[in-house]
This record gives C-alpha cells, sequence and structure tokens, in this order.
C-alpha cells in the first residue's frame, strides 16, 4: 500500500508539471499575459491603459508606490518611507513614533537624499549583448558582455538614467530608462504603531488591522512635478470577487534555479543568511537597551531584520518541504527530457546544468567567507568602503569598472554617499563592534579579513577609534576625500578610512573569486538553461522578480484554514476588537487620537484585504488596480502560506494571499481620524 501511494504522489507530481499555473508570475510590461486575462477574466486592457499603469507606478529603494494626483503626489507603505521619515526625525521630533501631516504644499517636509524613479521606457537589446560575447570561454563572454553593457547604459540621455536588465537568467537583456526625482517631500505620514499595528506578532499573520500607509510628493525646480499619469483613487475599494492587478517592483524570485542551485540554498545559503541577520539584529537589540533614545535610532533596523528573518524562515520551511522540492525535481526532468527527444537541442544545452553543479560544488568552502568579510554593518564603515573602491574603479575604463561605478550611475553614487541623513555614532560603534566579534568568531583570527581589520586588536579597540575619530559623519569631509582623488585617500589618516584601505584587498579579492567561479558561470549557463526553455515551452512563462517592473494580477478573495473560513477584508470595527481584547497593550495599542476619534470613525469600513496576486517583498506599497485603473489598496504583506513563494508559486486552493490596506480605509483615516481633510480632496479630485 505504501509504495502504492509514493508511486501515486510521484505521478501527480510529473503529471502536474507545467510552464504556468492559474494566476501565476510577475510579468514584464513587454510580455504582459493578455492570453490569460483575456481567457480567465475577459480583461483586454489597450496599450494606453498599460502605458499609464507603467508611468504612474513608482520605483522606491527596495519597493514600489504609485502617482495618484497631477501634482507628484505619491502613496505606499509606511514601511515603505520609513527610511524617509526616519532621516526627518530626531530625538525632540519623532515623526515615526508621533506620526505627520501637512495641510499645505509650504509644510511638507524635504526628505535629504530622498529618490524614487519611473520607468520612463525600455528596448530589448539581447541580440546586441550576445552578440558581443558570441564563442567567447565564459570568463572571456563575462569580459565582452559586461563591456557592451556598459557601453550600452553609457549612451543615455543626459534626463534619464539607464540600466541595461538581465531577465530570464541572461537570456534575455532590455535596456530600462528610468525618469528619476530628487527632490521627495513627507505629506502624510500615521503613527507606526497605527501602520504596524500588532507588530512582528501579527506580521505575515491574516487577518490584520494596519493603516500602512504613507504619502509624498515629488518636486521639479522647487515645484510640485505635473505626473499627468496618474491613477485616480477609488473611495469604495474592492468587492470580493473582483478582478485586480497590481503593478510594482518585487524584489527577487529563485523559480528558475536549477536544483543544485536549489539545493545549495536549502542547505548552506539560507541557514548562512539567518546567521547574518540574527547576528546584525541582536546587536541592535542590545544597543536598543541602553535608552529610549538608543531604541529610537534601532527600531527601523530591528524592525527590518525581524520581517526579514521571519521571512527567510517561510522561504527554508517551504525548501526543507519533499513534496515542494520534489515538484521543483520534477519541473527540471521534464525540461532536460524534452530536451533528450531532441538530439541537437540536447547537445547544446544539456551540459549546462552539470557546469552549474559542477560550480556549486566549491561554493560551501568559501560561504562563510564570502558573508562575513563584510563591513556592511556600519553605515560609516560602508562609506568609507565606497569612497576607497571608487579611487580604485574610476580611473578604469568605464567597461572594466565594478557596475556600481560605471559613469550611468555615478550621480546616483555620489548623491546617495553625501546625503546628510542623520549617522548615530554609538550605535555604529555598537552594531561593526559586534559584526565583527561575530566574524572573528566564524572566521578565525588568522583569517585574511580579520587580520587586515583587526590585526592582534580587539575589535572594541579598532572600531572604538574609528567611529570616535573619523570626520566621515560629515558630508564635507566625504566630498573632500570624492574630489580629492586617490591621493587624498592613500594619504588619509582618518582611522575608518584605514580600516576601509587594509580590508579592500580581501573583499576585492572575494568578489573576484565569486564572479569567475560562481556569477560567470551562473549566467552563461543560465543563459542556455532559458534559451532551452525557449525552444521547449515558447515565451509562456514570466522571467524571476529581480527588483524591476512587474504586473502580477489575481481576484479579490477570501480563504479556508484548517476548519474556519478567513474573511477576504477586516474593518475598523476588528482594529478596536483587537486591541481591546489585549487591554490596549502592546503590541495591540493604539494612538491616542484613535481611542479620541472612535465615535466618529464608520467602523464597517473595509480596512486590510487579501487577494490572490503573485507578489513577494519589494511589492511593498505596489498600487493594487481594478480594471478601470483605479487605486483599490496598498499592497503592504503576505500571509504566512505564501512566504516560500521565492521559490515556486503557490496556489490559490492553498490559501496563499498578499494583503493590501483598502482604499476606502485610508481615505476613513484621512478624513475621521488625522483630519486631512485637504489631502482626502486631493486624493479623490475634489
Amino acid at each position: 500500500m505504501k509504495r502504492f501511494i509514493a508511486l501515486f504522489v510521484l505521478l501527480s507530481i510529473c503529471l502536474s508539471v507545467s510552464p504556468i499555473f492559474a494566476d501565476e508570475g510577475m510579468w514584464t510590461f513587454d510580455n504582459p499575459p493578455l492570453k490569460q486575462w483575456k481567457e480567465r477574466y475577459n480583461f483586454e486592457p489597450t496599450k494606453e491603459w498599460l502605458d499609464r499603469v507603467r508611468l504612474a507606478s513608482v520605483k522606491f529603494p527596495g519597493a514600489s508606490g504609485v502617482f495618484v494626483s497631477p501634482n507628484g503626489l505619491i502613496a505606499t507603505n509606511h514601511h515603505v518611507a520609513s527610511g524617509f521619515i526616519e532621516r526627518l526625525s530626531s530625538k525632540e521630533r519623532d515623526l515615526l513614533k508621533n506620526g505627520f501631516y501637512a495641510k499645505t504644499q509650504a509644510e511638507e517636509l524635504k526628505v535629504p537624499d530622498g529618490n524614487v524613479s519611473i520607468l520612463e521606457s525600455y528596448d530589448n537589446v539581447t541580440e546586441r549583448v550576445h552578440a558581443a560575447s558570441s564563442g567567447a570561454s565564459d570568463a572571456d563572454a563575462a569580459t565582452k558582455r559586461t563591456a557592451e553593457i556598459a557601453a550600452i547604459e553609457k549612451d543615455c540621455p543626459a534626463a534619464l538614467r539607464c540600466e541595461v536588465v538581465s531577465l530570464y537568467s541572461g537570456g534575455e537583456y532590455w535596456l530600462y530608462r528610468f525618469k528619476r526625482y530628487t527632490d521627495v517631500r513627507l505629506v502624510m505620514a500615521p503613527e507606526e504603531q497605527a501602520a504596524f499595528f500588532g507588530g512582528d506578532l501579527d506580521n505575515f499573520v491574516y487577518p490584520r488591522h494596519d493603516l500602512d500607509f504613507t504619502f509624498v510628493r515629488v518636486y521639479e525646480n522647487d515645484k510640485p512635478a505635473s505626473t499627468p499619469n496618474y491613477l485616480k483613487w477609488s473611495a469604495t475599494g474592492a468587492p470580493e470577487g473582483e478582478f485586480i492587478i497590481a503593478s510594482g517592483y518585487p524584489g527577487s524570485t529563485a523559480r528558475l534555479l536549477t536544483v543544485s542551485q536549489l539545493s545549495y540554498q536549502r542547505d548552506v545559503g539560507n541557514p548562512l543568511q539567518d546567521k547574518v541577520w540574527r547576528t546584525r539584529r541582536k546587536a541592535l537589540e542590545d544597543y536598543s537597551k541602553r535608552n529610549a533614545e538608543a531604541a529610537r535610532q534601532a527600531n527601523p533596523g530591528m524592525r527590518s531584520f525581524a520581517n526579514s528573518l521571519k521571512r527567510l524562515e517561510g522561504q527554508q520551511t517551504g525548501l526543507l518541504n519533499p513534496r515542494n522540492f520534489a515538484k521543483k525535481e520534477a519541473e527540471e526532468k521534464d525540461l532536460r527530457d524534452k530536451l533528450a527527444a531532441k538530439p541537437e537541442l540536447n547537445k547544446q544545452y544539456a551540459p549546462a546544468w552539470d557546469a552549474i553543479s559542477k560550480a556549486y560544488a566549491g561554493l560551501p568552502a568559501k560561504a562563510n567567507q564570502l558573508a562575513f568579510s563584510s563591513l556592511a554593518s556600519s553605515r560609516l564603515a560602508t562609506i568609507a568602503q565606497q569612497i576607497v573602491t571608487y579611487h580604485i574603479e574610476v580611473p578604469k575604463p568605464n567597461g572594466t569598472r565594478y557596475p556600481e561605478y560605471r559613469d550611468a550611475r555615478l550621480d546616483a553614487f555620489r548623491s546617495a554617499l553625501l546625503s546628510p541623513a542623520p549617522i548615530y555614532p554609538e550605535m555604529e560603534e555598537a552594531a561593526l563592534t559586534a559584526w565583527l566579534v561575530e566574524a572573528r568568531s566564524v572566521l578565525g583570527a588568522d583569517d585574511p579579513f580579520i587580520k587586515a581589520a583587526l590585526g592582534d586588536a580587539e575589535p572594541a579597540e579598532v572600531v572604538g577609534r574609528a567611529v570616535r575619530e573619523t570626520k566621515l559623519i560629515d558630508p564635507a569631509a566625504r566630498k573632500a576625500l570624492l574630489e580629492g582623488g586617490a591621493a587624498a585617500v592613500a594619504s588619509s589618516t582618518d582611522p575608518m578610512i584605514t580600516l576601509a584601505r587594509r580590508v579592500e584587498p580581501v573583499i576585492r579579492a572575494l568578489r573576484e573569486w565569486n564572479e569567475k567561479n560562481i556569477l560567470d558561470v551562473e549566467t552563461a549557463n543560465g543563459t542556455r538553461i532559458a534559451q532551452a526553455r525557449f525552444a521547449v515551452y515558447g515565451k509562456s512563462m514570466p522571467p524571476d522578480a529581480n527588483g524591476h517592473l512587474r504586473l502580477v494580477y489575481g481576484t479579490v478573495k477570501g480563504y479556508e484554514e484548517d476548519t474556519t473560513l478567513v474573511p477576504y477584508k477586516t474593518t475598523y470595527f476588528g482594529l478596536y476588537d483587537r486591541n481591546l481584547s489585549f487591554d490596549d497593550k502592546s503590541p495591540f495599542d493604539l494612538p491616542q487620537r484613535f481611542k479620541e476619534r472612535r465615535d466618529k470613525v464608520d467602523l464597517a469600513t473595509p480596512l486590510n484585504f487579501v487577494y490572490t496576486a503573485d507578489t513577494i517583498g519589494g511589492n511593498s506599497g505596489s498600487p493594487v488596480i481594478n480594471r478601470r485603473g483605479e487605486v483599490v489598496g496598498l499592497n503592504f504583506d503576505s500571509n504566512n502560506q505564501k512566504l516560500s513563494n521565492r521559490y515556486w508559486f503557490i496556489e490559490d486552493s492553498e490559501g496563499s494571499r498578499a494583503v493590501g490596506v483598502h482604499s476606502a480605509g485610508i481615505l476613513e483615516a484621512l478624513r475621521k481620524i488625522y483630519d486631512a481633510h485637504e489631502l482626502a480632496a486631493e486624493l479623490v479630485g475634489k
């Protein structure tokens, strides 16, 4: 009987292999799933509809947003804009804790180094990139490909920022042209406790009751930017069963990886990432216990790491599930079997899997060095390292530099490096000291990075002096080193610069090893596997997410969990009930204004809702749009059932859901809780 069940399960998996499932995929704008929309939802958008959505979709650092008025107004999540809000906060004016609202444009607060962008246009440059590296070895191909990409990016209109984007593991290359906005001002933000009600306990849980929204505005020439391609705000939102689309910038998926790559993630990569993030989170937690101001400074970082760790745990649980992993093995087998039936294709593409597997066999031995040979836990140390590396890279020909130092990206690099955003020296010292203590424990005292960073000294001694004596807290000092040339950096006695100089050769050698032995092999052979997929399946599936603009879709829909039903929406009734059920205790406490305004709020107003779209981290702040192109909500989370969707699409039947803030709930808060009538009127066009 057991043998029969095992055979039945294997047969079911094999039979279920298919390039695409219902509502699956993070689709590029050059290849939207028009066929699926027409067949499943009778939806046929015009080119103008798609162009408007694209030009209204705003890219934040690592996340998404949307233009919602013709005057530069952007809606996004509070947690997406929290970095902006933090830069405007201080011990005396804690905007994360207390919220903010500018009644007039004159009161809107300019964010230090605030920047967002939109995808202005795009072109397919695959033939040009592939032709440049055709016939070369993997290493030579990488050099030629990099030079060609740099040349394409450099030939860019002055007003735009250009980036060549790899899709399908190198199967395609597209030139994306971005319009950047560098004057971003805070318009309105609720209190963090309202935006993140329930805290980490409710994170990735549904039902949810979070007002996770914020509004900013972009300016040009000191005036609100003209943004005619905006999306109208729906006052009523989406009812259950409505077809919706979300447009945003999902971070990364790994659905096209080979089984050997996934095995590495499961056995080495994810556990190591967990260790790195836990180390950095604990350093901030320990620092936060010093006093209230330390807690304020550390809070954004602690929250970010807690979120990342919880997501990683869900992803790893999925990889450890034998049923899920067997599905990936079956998908790979299906593709390779179809190739085997075509000898010429098989000869051309089949070796790619073995090449990647061989490369990954050598990665575990280097994994700890690659993960812990870093100064990334400190912003000051990162600034120092960037300045040192800048003067090594920029004198090189543009096509041979690290991508982040190519001409097309230098303006953005300099802007970020010279940002006046606050730096907290005591937190810097605590974070970097704890990091180097752990790095020495993991790597050993004789490791090249540890010897370069510490010599025979203790981490506290090296870091304490570097943080206390560095001048890099002052943007003017950074600018002097940036503009002073390599000689200024070489002669600098700033202890943070000298630390960066000592570790730079070690970090560079590790980066070169990783590029030669892993990344170049992945790119060359990932391209071959992508071409094999095209030959077998056509372009019937979307590429993995990579932080660039995508379309996802589905329906507003509740789900079954265990023996009960979960509703598609929550309401203000639920928010106040959860608050009262926990006696107003953290993390279920509410800001004072919520208690004072409870009698004014229509408690039946929807607050959060769930839908079946295929989202992931980076989609935070994405507009959820109905057929009319109206914003019915803002994506801000997913439920636990969805966490492993980095590696595969989790079907609707398993209760996988994205979570959004309801457009009607946001309007209710603006009007009844925050008295933000001017903002509400701008949203609805009245």
